[in-house]
């Protein structure tokens, strides 16, 4: 299990967080069985050992008008990857970069609030990257399965 080195307290803790980050320290304390100091303190101490890493609002950009969002595969020259992802990573429309094996080194994701602000940034910086021997570019229709963090 993914959570090995947490005691079982501390598991159940983590799972009730996935489910919903904004349950109150009572909560946790009714549905784990301690007191809502208690609970606060350990939800504190797995933050504190970086276990918890940061609670955030995920919006789905299917859900908003004219949103577009995109999966772009890079092949990049070995010692382009670097820069490459470098300039990606100043770009707010890339949401997410990952380096991966295989033909293509780069795994991009991006939503644009347009059809128009999508182009640009294929025109202006996709097409532009240097060293990029392959640059593809999948728009995503729909959302089927989309587990954020860590799956128990």
């Amino acid at each position: 299990m993914f959570l090995d080195g947490l005691d079982e307290l501390d598991k159940k803790i983590v799972e009730l967080l996935i489910k919903n980050a904004r349950m109150s320290y009572s909560e946790i304390g009714q549905q784990t069985g301690i007191s809502r100091v208690a609970a606060k303190m350990r939800v504190q101490a797995l933050e504190q050992k970086g276990i918890i890493e940061e609670y955030t609002t995920i919006i789905n950009p299917q859900k908003i008008s004219g949103a577009v969002s995109c999966y772009f595969e890079i092949e990049a020259e070995p010692d382009a990857v670097g820069k490459v992802a470098e300039i990606l990573e100043k770009n707010s429309i890339i949401t997410q970069i990952y380096r991966v094996t295989g033909k293509s080194r780069l795994h991009v994701h991006a939503v644009a609030s347009s059809g128009e602000e999508m182009e640009e940034l294929i025109c202006g910086t996709m097409d532009k990257l240097p060293g990029v021997r392959e640059c593809s570019c999948n728009v995503i229709l729909s959302r089927i399965k989309d587990i954020k963090g860590l799956r128990l």
